[in-house]
């Protein structure tokens, strides 16, 4: 999947102007948004766990190297075998030389952001290996060839309607209009593929390095089907997915479903070690853990590395308002919100993505939820001086920074160029006490106005309230 994210702001102005995804974005505040806040009340312990698993993700971190040579051991010694991928491309080619040998003609596909970040999706098909997404968000999107806009709901930007016209367009019949008959139906097409399959593709929600074993977390079961029925089962997964021990896995999936969606713990967590033994009623034969690297070592040891901490629980982008607003697809790559501005200019180069940083209204929001506690905007902030020092950023704001910085840096300077902005500004909205458009803030005019100040600034307020003459000079 290429970037289109320089053409964020194109992309956000078109999702401002879709009344379908507005509302369908509109039901992530009442969802999961709200159900984050109703699990965390409900856990006393919730800030000590969150402490707690930042430490987790940041001792792993730091012992790298040992936890992926203990991880590889013990795999090994379960029947797996492990696959190591430097880039994309290898990773791609690992998958297809697992699914030639295999023979394979079809796959099913539980969901994996690792996955779509390489691209196997597109890779498969051109190789002439049918692919069948199983989760039910995963498969709407693949019906409509979309990438995800989400990671946990790849179809939260779609309305019930639009799955309703969608499925009458592919599966024939009556168009239904029942939830709950849409997933029976959905349920229908996908269970013969199932039985179909010559190999099963799902990702990994951790690695566990004590016991080589893979933990897979969802709310449907899919995974579960996608990796126990075929002779052969593909792990694709990166390496900041590791943790020490079982003890670690379990500590971090209570923080993964209270922040992803509010849940206590999602329906359906799996641990699997290893192939099918000789006494298993079922499980498959051959189990293989491609392990992308993808760029995530050049960030250990950086400013970045408190971003491979990242569980992929989509709190950030729940909490966000510009996400809430624009959606994912307008971020143009397959992670998005808070926790793609980050990491998308790390895996796709920051001359085709450096708009992202920028998505941001730096409000802190994102930060004062995340699970393991990512500083979201101190690192987006660290992008967005890379830009500026590669020369990225647009002239106009350029300049314009520089003013800033040259009237911001000189105090007496600045405190007179906010008494003449505050007194013009306040004499020209005296009638309305608003302005509804005003030169250099159309950003924040275009939909809402802009309150007129008083007349006098800040500073001489404050010098007024605490008795003072006036403002320093």
């Amino acid at each position: 999947m290429q970037p289109t994210s320089l053409a964020f702001e194109a992309k956000a102005h078109a999702a401002l102007d879709n009344p379908a995804l507005q509302s369908a974005l509109g039901s992530i505040k009442t969802g999961w948004q709200a159900g984050r806040s109703r699990a965390a009340e409900a856990l006393p312990e919730f800030e000590a766990l969150r402490d707690r698993g930042r430490d987790i993700k940041n001792h792993t971190l730091q012992h790298l190297d040992l936890y992926l040579e203990m991880f590889e051991t013990k795999l090994a010694a379960a029947g797996g075998q492990l696959h190591f991928a430097r880039d994309a491309a290898e990773a791609r080619a690992t998958v297809l030389d697992l699914c030639r040998t295999a023979e394979a003609r079809a796959v099913t596909k539980s969901k994996s952001m690792v996955a779509e970040e390489i691209g196997i999706n597109e890779h498969l098909e051109a190789n002439g290996i049918e692919r069948i997404e199983t989760d039910l968000g995963e498969y709407i999107i693949q019906l409509r060839k979309e990438p995800p806009s989400h990671l946990v709901g790849p179809a939260v930007h779609l309305t019930k309607d639009q799955v309703s016209d969608l499925f009458a367009e592919h599966h024939g019949g009556p168009r239904i209009e029942d939830p709950a008959a849409l997933v029976a139906e959905a349920r229908r097409v996908l269970r013969e593929k199932y039985f179909q399959a010559d190999i099963g593709i799902t990702g990994a929600n951790f690695l566990v390095a004590e016991t080589g074993t893979i933990v897979t977390v969802t709310n449907e079961g899919n995974a579960e089907l996608t990796q126990g029925l075929p002779r052969t089962h593909i792990v694709i997964t990166s390496l900041e997915k590791l943790v020490p021990t079982i003890d670690d896995a379990f500590t971090l999936l209570r923080l993964l479903a209270r922040s992803a969606t509010g849940q206590e713990f999602s329906a359906y967590t799996t641990l699997v070690t290893g192939p099918k033994r000789p006494a298993d009623l079922d499980g498959p034969d051959r189990l293989h853990v491609v392990l992308v690297d993808n760029g995530r070592t050049k960030m250990l040891g950086t400013a970045l590395q408190e971003m491979l901490r990242c569980i992929r629980c989509g709190a950030c982008m729940n909490h966000c308002p510009v996400y809430l607003a624009a959606g994912g697809h307008a971020y143009g790559w397959v992670y998005v919100g808070p926790m793609g501005s980050v990491l998308t200019p790390q895996f796709a180069g920051i001359e085709e993505t450096h708009t992202l940083p920028n998505a941001s209204t730096f409000c802190g929001r994102c930060e004062a939820v995340c699970p393991v506690r990512i500083p979201l905007p101190k690192l987006m902030r660290h992008w967005r001086e890379v830009q500026f020092e590669k020369g990225l950023t647009p002239p106009t704001a350029r300049y314009g920074l520089r003013a800033w910085g040259f009237v911001a840096t000189r105090p007496a300077l600045y405190r007179a160029v906010t008494r003449a902005a505050a007194a013009v500004l306040g004499l020209l909205g005296r009638g309305t006490g608003r302005f509804r458009h005003l030169p250099l803030a159309g950003g924040w005019t275009q939909s809402r106005d802009l309150p007129a100040p008083s007349g006098t600034t800040f500073m001489a307020a404050w010098a007024k309230q605490a008795g003072r003459p006036s403002e320093p000079k």
